[in-house]
């Protein structure tokens, strides 16, 4: 597949089938419903644009929520302005995203280190500001930025012949309502290509000299090799991911909010990269995927469901048994992200896919020889 090894051919290969069959092996888990499977794969798109950034440069921004929030509200201004159509406000998304990275980036990566992160932050908190009350005649501030159905939408205007639609408008590609399954497999076509330009860059020149800024960044300024430019390609590529992201966001649910700007959604795809594997194709869209599945299935049990399925046991070891239990879901949801990332942190540093390949490595080693090889090797 053009300039991809074998190897990552196959890798490819088998990360679309898992994608596209998403809604058949989910469904022992509880979650495969559209709504989830959408948020699946829309923050596993977020996740691996981040992993361009701090996966392969080693910076690590605080701050992109921000392109989020930017890729969602152009995203919603499309279908207001232009059409319900869902390609133009991609493309706009992605564009308007990748800009304000550029403004961002230029600014944040003349420092390094944890002065970066500041920066971004810094920035990010005031994008959240701007949009929750300075900015209310473009974002409408807390409310949120809507469609409704007396927007002007002059392509839509223009093909309807000044006919106005009744009901409320809903996001399409080519006419067909982007909603459920719809929806998902957008979604999932999205990430697909999304872990495709991830392979690209990963094994491309451009990919080798940003893990070359990873590794030591000072040698190769010593040696003549301008950073700068690729530290801000990275940067902005980051940020136009996650602006497709954002503007997703705005497909499955036509709404933009300041809340997707928050420091938290930072902090949340952070996690998510860290946990499933920083540097690794795959590892930011298992840590999406656990996160999203522990934020939308935990948080959504509760003790009446923990005493049915531990009805089985004697009322007082129920009782003691849910009791604990309870403190782990519901609205505690958080203390079992929290516990599994401090094991992830302490036993797998390098997050849950680069610990299967130590074991995977392990396990070949310990692997007993053939008879037959080891008569040879004697001999």
């Amino acid at each position: 597949m053009l300039w991809l090894s074998r190897k990552d051919v196959f890798t490819f290969a088998i990360f679309a089938l898992v994608v596209l069959t998403m809604p058949i092996w989910l469904k022992p888990f509880g979650a495969a419903y559209p709504g989830l499977m959408q948020k699946f794969a829309i923050y596993a798109t977020f996740a691996i644009g981040f992993n361009i950034l701090f996966g392969l440069t080693g910076y690590l921004s605080f701050g992109h929520a921000a392109f989020l929030g930017v890729g969602s509200y152009t995203a919603v201004w499309s279908f207001k302005l232009l059409t319900m159509d869902i390609i133009p406000a991609m493309i706009f998304a992605v564009i308007f995203s990748g800009l304000f990275a550029l403004v961002i980036g230029f600014f944040s990566l003349r420092r390094t280190g944890i002065y970066f992160s500041i920066l971004t932050l810094a920035f990010a908190q005031m994008s959240y500001s701007l949009a929750y009350s300075v900015l209310t005649p473009i974002t409408n501030g807390e409310t949120g930025l809507l469609v409704a159905r007396n927007d002007p939408r002059i392509i839509d205007a223009m093909l309807r012949g000044g006919e106005t639609s009744t009901g409320l408008p809903v996001p399409s590609l080519f006419g067909v309502a982007m909603t459920g399954y719809g929806g998902f497999y957008l979604c999932a076509v999205v990430l697909i290509l999304a872990f495709l330009v991830s392979q690209k860059i990963f094994a491309s020149p451009f990919g080798l000299a940003l893990r070359g800024i990873k590794s030591n960044q000072t040698r190769m300024i010593y040696t003549g090799f301008n950073t700068k430019p690729y530290t801000l390609a990275a940067f902005v590529i980051s940020g136009m991911f996650a602006g497709l992201a954002g503007a997703l966001l705005a497909v499955t649910d036509p709404i933009a909010g300041a809340e997707r700007m928050r420091w938290t959604e930072s902090g949340n795809i952070v996690l998510m990269t860290i946990l499933g594997g920083v540097g690794t194709l795959v590892g930011p869209v298992v840590g999406a995927w656990l996160i999203e599945y522990f934020e939308n299935i935990f948080s959504a049990i509760n003790a009446n469901m923990l005493n049915s399925f531990f009805s089985f046991l004697p009322d007082g070891l129920q009782q003691v048994v849910v009791t604990v239990l309870s403190k782990f879901v519901g609205e505690g949801w958080h203390l079992t992200l929290g516990l599994m990332f401090v094991l992830i942190v302490v036993f797998l540093p390098g997050g849950i896919v680069e610990g299967c390949q130590r074991l995977w490595s392990r396990l070949q080693r310990i692997r007993p020889v053939p008879r037959i090889q080891q008569q040879e090797d004697v001999k």
